[in-house]
């Protein structure tokens, strides 16, 4: 039932009925009742169910070690690699946020520890600086690198994992301090250039 709800999720529907689930589940609307009290429930468990399936997917390999260049470019292989895995999930969670404060802790949780493996992933640069500049630095880092930023440059500017993967890359190098390195930014499909 917990797979049936998941699967619902991907195919964009974020608020399944325990009827739906039931019915890609193959079981009776009175089987899912029998496990879950109510629909929030069983929402909550099947969000929990898959962010701890794709937990090892979130790991940067190496963390915080090699050069500026090979830790963006770790980071960022990993969190494209997350975001695709958890899009649905995600998107689900988000909209149910605000109003199940479950929901809302498990993705406050989710933040922080991306936000710790940026702290990690960068130190040597963040150290470098002040309190203040290292505080608004990793912010910036943190936001660009969230998945609600990849979610942005999938879905609403519609770029592919490697033109997503190249924007992030080049942002990163440049607010790290160093130049970007890749082919330049994506075109859209959806966005045109008109010189005047």
């Amino acid at each position: 039932m917990l797979d049936a709800m998941i699967e619902l999720f991907t195919q964009g529907n974020l608020d399944p009925t325990p009827e739906q689930v039931a019915a890609l589940a193959g079981v009776s609307g009175r089987t899912v009742y029998r496990y879950f009290e109510d629909r929030s429930e069983l929402v909550r468990a099947a969000i929990a169910r898959h962010f701890e399936r794709i937990a090892p997917l979130a790991e940067v390999p190496h963390l915080g070690e090699g050069t500026l260049e090979q830790r963006v470019d770790r980071l960022v292989a990993t969190r494209v690699r997350l975001f695709d895995a958890v899009a649905a999930a995600f998107r689900a969670a988000t909209t149910k946020a605000a109003t199940d404060r479950t929901i809302a802790d498990r993705l406050a949780l989710t933040r922080d520890a991306l936000a710790h493996q940026v702290e990690v992933q960068f130190q040597p640069e963040l150290d470098a600086l002040g309190e203040h500049e290292r505080t608004t630095l990793a912010t910036a880092v943190e936001l660009l690198v969230s998945l609600t930023s990849l979610d942005g440059l999938r879905r609403t500017r519609e770029l592919s994992a490697e033109q997503t993967a190249a924007v992030l890359t080049d942002a990163l190098l440049a607010l790290l301090g160093r130049p970007a390195t890749s082919a330049g930014p994506p075109t859209s499909p959806t966005t045109t250039t008109t010189e005047h």
